[in-house]
């Protein structure tokens, strides 16, 4: 098999899900495919959401001492919690970053989906995750934490896609590399350019992941809608559960 990575998910966290989800939902024009009560277990609850074929996913706390709980008291709420990347050896690219000191989490494991989470402390910014999912080397192909059926909540009228994903760090050069040696992309300048989206490291006073760039159909119809449900536009961007969602044409 050759070998690749693709981002295959973001994943949010907010102290609850309403009305994050549906704001989401409705000022972006997607759809929820799949609320996975797997996560239960790590006191939390979702929803993920499908750009095209990358995974938006919101999760929330709903008991005391979660490590999600924890990153919103941390980061005051700012900032995407996990970058999820698809790729066909996730156990080899766990002990490529054990061997650079970045410590594995958590490991999934529920056939055919088996995923290597590493430790946000050492990837710094965000949590890693690698994942792969048996026989489903097609991006369009079965992905069992989005639900059976993801593929039918595809909604691109509005919004079209993900293209990429703003990281922030008092050294954003530092992070590129650190991130691209972990993920395997060599860094362009302050960039890593995946198949499916590029990873931007710019300035910033902490290192988190900052902002979300989408292509919609109409940039201003999108602004209305944010400005709608009360949120703070400024001029292509609004800020939703902590996190700058900023807008192309």
């Amino acid at each position: 098999m050759a070998p690749y990575m693709r981002l295959r998910q973001i994943c949010l966290v907010a102290p609850q899900l309403a009305p994050v989800v549906s704001d989401i939902a409705e000022i972006m024009g997607l759809s929820v495919c799949y609320r996975d009560g797997n996560v239960a277990k790590y006191g939390l609850e979702n929803a993920l959401l499908p750009v095209d074929t990358i995974l938006l996913e919101v999760v929330a706390p709903f008991k005391d001492g979660t490590t999600a709980g924890r990153f919103i008291e941390k980061t005051g709420g700012r900032g995407g919690y996990m970058a999820i990347f698809c790729c066909n050896d996730p156990d080899e690219r766990g002990r490529n970053a054990n061997a650079m000191g970045v410590r594995t989490a958590n490991v999934i494991d529920h056939a055919p989906y088996h995923g290597v989470q590493l430790h946000p402390r050492d990837c710094r910014a965000a949590f890693i995750e690698f994942n792969h999912t048996e026989g489903s080397d097609d991006i369009l192909g079965a992905y069992p934490p989005a639900g059976p059926d993801w593929q039918k909540f595809i909604r691109k009228n509005v919004t079209q896609a993900l293209t990429a994903v703003e990281m922030q760090s008092p050294d954003p050069h530092g992070l590129a590399e650190h991130w691209g040696k972990i993920i395997g992309v060599a860094p362009e300048g302050a960039e890593l350019k995946l198949p499916n989206a590029t990873f931007r490291f710019m300035k910033g006073a902490s290192e988190i992941m900052s902002a979300l760039q989408f292509r919609v159909a109409d940039v201003a119809s999108v602004l209305h809608a944010a400005r709608e449900k009360g949120l703070a536009v400024a001029g292509n961007e609004f800020l939703l559960s902590g996190m700058t969602f900023r807008l192309v044409g």
